[in-house]
């Protein structure tokens, strides 16, 4: 047991440590390219920070462990909204109106595919495609509105080649802190009899949403509102169009039961609920906030007592 804990802790650590790389390194090698600040964010940034959820996924996801895989993805956006944005607004209230604008809508679209594909009991070659087709979609009409986005010609603040190797050492550490993680977490489960899908919606979500929230959290403390919320319902696009998309491109993820009933109505819940908040208070405040939090405490709760 302590050897699958270490595991575990070593491949969040490696997680967020080698995504951190990942950024930085492709950050600065667009830098030199020439790139447009709005193309760094959607592309090498956006799915950058969203590496970490996909490696893990893809790791569970060959190792026959579908609970792990899917209940990432599940799970990071139930943890994503209730934990993180209910963290940034109870630290800051947060104008959340993003949710009623485009990108709003496109998550709660991408959810609503989501819960068609979980319900056909197999998620497989046609559901990867639609979600990855879905997610170009969506990346062109972002880029073609913000065509007029200056590129970003200042001086690149490291040389090119240390952003490869930033690059390249941060696709390794995700890479194997991925493989750690999974393989502790999939041991722990069967330590405790408690299923893989169960431990891919807390263990394994909250682990490969660290980057997510501690972006969440610190633009909440500098009174950058609008960015939590945008890095909350961009990473839910990745985590749905990308994420799963790619992964049921390699090999087809069978729906747990256990995704099927409560987790299934929070993932949704979850996804509607700043909307609602906003339409009673106008904004996320530190109310609307804690009542989020507590919503994932007790999701969690009921979870893992309804697992032992």
């Amino acid at each position: 047991m302590p050897f699958d804990i270490g595991l575990v802790l070593g491949g969040l650590v490696a997680l967020l440590v080698g995504g951190e790389a990942l950024v930085r390194g492709a950050v600065i090698i667009a830098r030199w390219i020439g790139l447009s600040p709005l193309v760094i964010g959607l592309t090498l940034v956006g799915f950058g920070t969203s590496t970490p959820e996909l490696m893990t996924s893809l790791i569970a996801a060959f190792d026959g462990l579908p609970g792990i895989a899917l209940g990432n993805v599940i799970g990071s956006n139930i943890a994503n909204i209730l934990l993180i944005l209910g963290l940034s607004a109870v630290i800051a209230p947060v104008a959340a109106g993003a949710f009623f604008g485009r990108d709003g809508w496109v998550m709660l679209a991408a959810t609503g595919l989501c819960v068609v594909l979980m319900l056909s009991g197999v998620i497989g070659l046609v559901g990867g495609l639609i979600c990855v087709v879905g997610l170009a979609v969506y990346l062109l009409v972002t880029l073609r509105a913000g065509a007029a986005d200056p590129l970003d010609l200042s001086p690149a603040v490291a040389p090119a080649w240390q952003g490869a190797l930033f690059f390249v050492a941060g696709l390794v550490g995700i890479v194997l802190g991925a493989g750690w993680l999974v393989d502790g977490a999939s041991a722990i489960a069967r330590s405790f009899a408690v299923s893989d899908a169960v431990i891919g919606l807390t263990i394994v979500a909250v682990g490969t949403s660290l980057p997510e929230l501690a972006t969440s959290v610190i633009a909440a403390r500098r009174g950058q509102g609008a960015m939590a919320v945008g890095n909350v319902i961009g990473s839910n696009i990745f985590n749905i169009l990308g994420i799963l998309g790619i992964t049921v491109l390699f090999t087809p993820l069978a729906v747990p039961d256990e995704m099927l009933g409560l987790s299934l109505w929070v993932f949704v819940g979850a996804a509607i609920a700043p909307l609602i908040l906003m339409r009673l208070f106008g904004r996320l405040g530190r109310l609307s906030g804690g009542l989020l939090v507590l919503a994932y405490a007790a999701y969690t709760v009921t979870l893992v007592i309804g697992a032992l």
